[in-house]
C-alpha cells in the first residue's frame, strides 16, 4: 500500500514540476523569439542541449545570429554569460585565467588565482576552430567535470556550467579542426540554416530601425536548474532505451552485422549514449511531455551522432555522407 501512495506522490511531484519548468520554458522561448526569427529549430535545440545540461557547437555560415541566439540565451535563462573570441594567438590562460605574484602589506609575496572568463554560467566560444589545439584542449577538462586545475589547484565553476560554441563551416583558412575529444564534449552539434522569405523579411523590418526589441529573463538560476533536475527525473520506457542502444551500436566501425560499418573511420561512443538520453527527456518536456517516446531518439539523432562520426576516405571518394549513413539508421528504428 505504502509503495502505491508514494508511487502516486511521485508522479503529483513530477507533474507539479514539470508544469512549473514548462510555462518557465513558454515564456523563454517567447523572450527568444524577440530576437531571434526563423530559427524555431535552433532556438529549440539550444534549449534541449541547456536543458539536458550540456554544451552545444553552433555550426553555420555568417550572419545567421549565432552569436546573438548565445548572447539572447544567457538574458532570457538568468544566467550569468560571457563571450571569448577565439583567435590563433588566444592562450589556455586567456580562458582560464592565471597567476599573478602579489606583495602583502608585510612584505611577504605570495600567488594570487585571477580567474578567466571561463568563471560563468554560459560561455560563448565564439569561432572556437580559430585557436590552436593547445587553447582548444583548455575547454576538456571544464566541459567534463565543471572545474579547472591550475598550477595543481582545483577551482569549481559555477552552477550551472554550459559552453555553447560557434564555428564557420566554410573559412578554412586560418583554422584548426577540432579533436575528436573535444567534439565529443558537445552534446549535440547544431546546424544553423538560412531563415525562410517570411523570417528573413522580419528581420530586415525589425533589425534596421532605431530601436529593436529587447529580450527579458524569463527564467533565473533556481527555475533552470529545477527544470535540468526534472529531466533527469523523467522516467525512459525500455523501447527508448532499447532504440537508443541500437542506434549509437550501430554507428560503430565494429558493428560487424550493419552493412555501413565498412564506411566508418570513428562512431560514436557510450558517451552518445549518455547524450541521447538526456537529450529524448529535455525534448519531451520540451514539447509538454512526462515521457520521451522512440521519435525523440530518431529526430535527435542527427545532431547527437553528426560530429561524433566519420567517414573513411574511400566512403568520402564514393559519394556517401555522414548525414546519410545516420538516416539509414534512424530509418531502422522500430
Amino acid at each position: 500500500m505504502s509503495t502505491a501512495t508514494e508511487s502516486i506522490d511521485f508522479d503529483k511531484a513530477v507533474a507539479d514540476a514539470a508544469h512549473a519548468a514548462l510555462t518557465s520554458i513558454s515564456k523563454a522561448r517567447t523572450e527568444i523569439g524577440k530576437a531571434i526569427f526563423g530559427q524555431g529549430d535552433v532556438v529549440d535545440m539550444a534549449l534541449i542541449t541547456v536543458l539536458a545540461g550540456g554544451h552545444g557547437l553552433l555550426v553555420g555560415l555568417p550572419g545567421l545570429a549565432k552569436t546573438r541566439l548565445v548572447e539572447t540565451m544567457g538574458t532570457v535563462l538568468g544566467i550569468t554569460a560571457r563571450r571569448v573570441q577565439f583567435t590563433p594567438d588566444l592562450m589556455p590562460s586567456d580562458i582560464l585565467g592565471t597567476e599573478v605574484l602579489d606583495e602583502t602589506p608585510e612584505g611577504r609575496r605570495q600567488f594570487r588565482f585571477v580567474r578567466g572568463p571561463i568563471f560563468t554560467q554560459l560561455l560563448m566560444a565564439d569561432e572556437i576552430n580559430r585557436a590552436s589545439p593547445r587553447t582548444q584542449s583548455a575547454l576538456l577538462q571544464a566541459m567534463q567535470e565543471n572545474h579547472v586545475t591550475i598550477a595543481g589547484e582545483r577551482h569549481d565553476l559555477p552552477k550551472p556550467f554550459h559552453v555553447l560554441a560557434t564555428q564557420n563551416p566554410i573559412e578554412q583558412e586560418g583554422t584548426y579542426p577540432l579533436p575528436e575529444a573535444q567534439l565529443d564534449r558537445f552534446l549535440m552539434q547544431i546546424d544553423v540554416g538560412y531563415p525562410d522569405r517570411e523570417a528573413e523579411r522580419r528581420v530586415l523590418i525589425e533589425t534596421t530601425g532605431i530601436e529593436g526589441a529587447k529580450p527579458a529573463a524569463a527564467m533565473n538560476t533556481e527555475q533552470l536548474q529545477a527544470a535540468q533536475r526534472l529531466v533527469r527525473r523523467l522516467p525512459v520506457g525500455e523501447s527508448v532505451i532499447e532504440a537508443i542502444l541500437d542506434l549509437v551500436r550501430a554507428a560503430r566501425p565494429d558493428a560487424i552485422d550493419q552493412p555501413h560499418a565498412a564506411k566508418l573511420a570513428w562512431g560514436a561512443g557510450p558517451r552518445a549514449s549518455q547524450s541521447l538520453a538526456l537529450a529524448v527527456r529535455a525534448r519531451a518536456l520540451l514539447q509538454g511531455r512526462l515521457a520521451p517516446s522512440v521519435d525523440d531518439v530518431a529526430a535527435l539523432a542527427g545532431p547527437i551522432l553528426k560530429h561524433r562520426i566519420a567517414l573513411t576516405f574511400g566512403a568520402r571518394a564514393d559519394g556517401d555522407t555522414v548525414d546519410g549513413v545516420i538516416k539509414t539508421l534512424t530509418g531502422r528504428l522500430g
